[in-house]
């Protein structure tokens, strides 16, 4: 189709209203209830503008964005209106529209009550699409629809680099995370501290955080788990002309579970050596007597720049801020006032400029101490002095957060689990949620004799093979593997068949560690060696040992409490020959509901 048709298409759409709107819910996760709809708006079907991204790109190429904004809200509130749906609406405007005078709060107002809608019902949710924003007039634009009543969203919140500081400017009800840092959110521990930095930006600053892109029970279920409010996406209701009212089974199952999400972890790796030089980002310079609508060129071929270097004979000497930039051109008569005044006179002639080596905690507070700006301009990177390239405020941050995890996490670098301190953390999560758990305290008999015998090398060997059998026997998303240190391990478990899963990894332990003997050790079942008072004596080959605490709430309040009572349940377990494993039922009267099987002798010998 070409140009024109298309042109005349679209015109034939808007006169003739010929569009359709769909609404996807919007979920409580506290209460368990749909709070609102968005509205998703959809060209006639059969048509070449039917897909959002089509529609919306024609309109904008002939000027009609704003025109076709009001026909999406209209079509929105009548059928939010017709389908007699409660709770909010959210539509979505450009910030053009935002600004446009027929979106004044007036007319936005008729047209709320020629559908019988409420303006406490209605949520604009402001999307990012445009290259130059003015933030004032915006604000401006914001306050006087809160006055009418109306709340904004600001949407896609780390999809574009100037959403921060459009939740910053104009101050949202409610903000929605981009599907991004959603997606596969339980197997990313980089995505978990996002979301989590983002709810705890939230909470200071008054607004609600909305998760888009839900996909998974598991992404639910985590998303939960951190404290966030609202989420939508397929796992709750695709969007529909007829949207559902009530959540699926699945999903409230999901939200009533008492079960704690197990936050997904880093590998341990060392983060004290990060300097500057890892944020570093190639980007093309000017000098100070570059004109400035030739740097007003080059940002506007390079859309991801955030800033420019003003460089002299290879020396850094100021910044030209992207926002700071484009606010002088925006004006009637900016490119005539401003557009051959050379870059020093536009530049801020005191960035912060640090070297590559710069440590990244350095970094940290060398920002800090230069203030908002060096966070939203970003800052130079040097090479002994000379330029190198820009780095921005958001990349330390990401960097920074991964740091702080692997700082956070004291993994056992033998095993590659968890520490004490995150064991300790997820256990006092547990309780917390007053959940019903299953603590296992894992430890292997006989093993210092193996090591006199074998060396330390192959003890090694034992213990990464018990890693690899707690790792890949428990359900990661409920089961908690932990590494105490030396051949001591915790589980905490979750999963109704915890009791099978222990016999299953006392069989698999004893059946492949064989290989970790020689053969007439095997045969014999033993091997001679110096006991802890230099005596020879015999030593059977090495084993497993259990001790199990049904954790119930009601009688365990403390991490300590816990730590103490599986303790005591190892060392009884350990008094068995062979691997065993030896449950403690003494404060747990009801805990043998989370098994599966029949009660089973308190100690029992595999």
């Amino acid at each position: 189709m070409s140009h024109e048709e298309l042109r005349l298409h679209l015109h034939d759409i808007l006169a003739n209203a010929r569009l359709m709107t769909l609404l996807q819910p919007v979920l409580d996760l506290v209460e368990g209830r749909v709070m609102g709809y968005e509205a998703l708006s959809r060209g006639p079907s059969n048509s070449p503008l039917h897909a959002p991204q089509a529609l919306f790109r024609v309109a904008e190429s002939y000027g009609l964005l704003s025109a076709l904004d009001w026909a999406c809200v209209r079509m929105a509130l009548k059928t939010f209106a017709q389908l007699n749906l409660s709770g909010r609406l959210f539509v979505n405007l450009s910030p053009g529209s935002l600004l446009d005078a027929s979106f004044a709060p007036d007319a936005v107002l008729a047209a709320l009550t020629d559908a019988g809608i409420s303006s406490n019902q209605v949520v604009i949710e402001i999307t990012e699409n445009a290259t130059a924003l003015d933030y004032g007039d915006l604000r401006q634009a914001v306050s006087r629809l809160r006055a009418a009543g109306i709340e904004v969203a600001i949407d896609d919140l780390g999809e574009g680099f100037s959403s921060l500081r459009l939740w910053s400017e104009l101050k949202p009800a409610f903000v929605k995370i981009d599907k991004h840092f959603i997606a596969d959110i339980h197997q990313d521990p980089h995505k978990v501290q996002f979301v989590r930095s983002i709810r705890q930006l939230a909470e200071g600053a008054h607004s609600c955080v909305i998760a888009e892109g839900v996909e998974s029970p598991s992404e639910l279920a985590v998303l939960k788990d951190l404290g966030i409010r609202y989420a939508q996406g397929y796992l709750i209701g695709r969007p529909s002309p007829v949207p559902i009212r009530l959540p699926p089974r699945d999903v409230l199952a999901c939200l009533q579970s008492g079960k704690v999400s197990v936050f997904p972890m880093l590998h341990a790796r060392d983060g004290l050596h990060v300097s500057a030089g890892r944020l570093v980002m190639s980007a093309p310079i000017v000098s100070p007597m570059t004109a400035s609508q030739d740097a007003l060129e080059l940002m506007m071929q390079h859309p991801d720049l955030h800033a420019l270097a003003v460089v002299d004979k290879g020396i850094p000497v100021g910044i030209l801020h992207r926002p700071a930039l484009l606010d002088r051109f925006i004006s009637l008569y900016g490119r005539e006032l401003h557009g051959r005044k050379p870059c020093r006179d536009l530049m801020d002639p005191d960035p912060l400029i640090v070297d590559k080596a710069t440590r990244m905690t350095e970094l940290s507070e060398l920002v800090v101490k230069k203030g908002k700006a060096a966070f939203t301009q970003g800052f130079v990177i040097t090479s002994e002095g000379r330029y190198l390239g820009l780095g921005s405020g958001f990349d330390l941050m990401r960097e920074v957060t991964e740091m702080q995890i692997v700082a956070a996490r004291y993994a056992n670098p033998l095993s590659g689990l968890p520490g004490n301190v995150p064991i300790q953390e997820h256990m006092e999560r547990l309780l917390s949620n007053e959940q019903t758990f299953v603590t296992a305290y894992f430890d292997l008999d006989q093993f210092k004799p193996y090591n006199d015998v074998y060396g330390f090398r192959r003890g090694d060997d034992i213990i990464q093979l018990l890693a690899r059998i707690l790792r890949e026997s428990c359900n990661p998303e409920l089961d908690f593997v932990g590494h105490i240190g030396g051949d001591d391990f915790v589980v905490l478990f979750q999963s109704l068949d915890w009791e099978v899963l222990c016999h299953g990894m006392l069989a698999r332990f004893d059946r492949e560690c064989r290989a970790l003997f020689n053969p007439e050790h095997v045969e014999a079942g033993g091997y001679r060696s110096e006991d802890r008072r230099g005596a020879m004596a015999f030593h059977a080959l090495v084993t497993l040992s259990i001790g199990a605490v049904l954790v119930d709430p009601s009688n365990f309040h403390q991490y300590q409490e816990v730590a103490r009572a599986a303790s005591e349940a190892k060392r009884v377990a350990k008094r068995i020959d062979g691997s065993s494993l030896f449950i403690d039922q003494r404060r747990t009267p009801f805990g043998r509901q989370l098994a599966t099987e029949e009660a089973m002798p308190a100690a029992d010998c595999a």
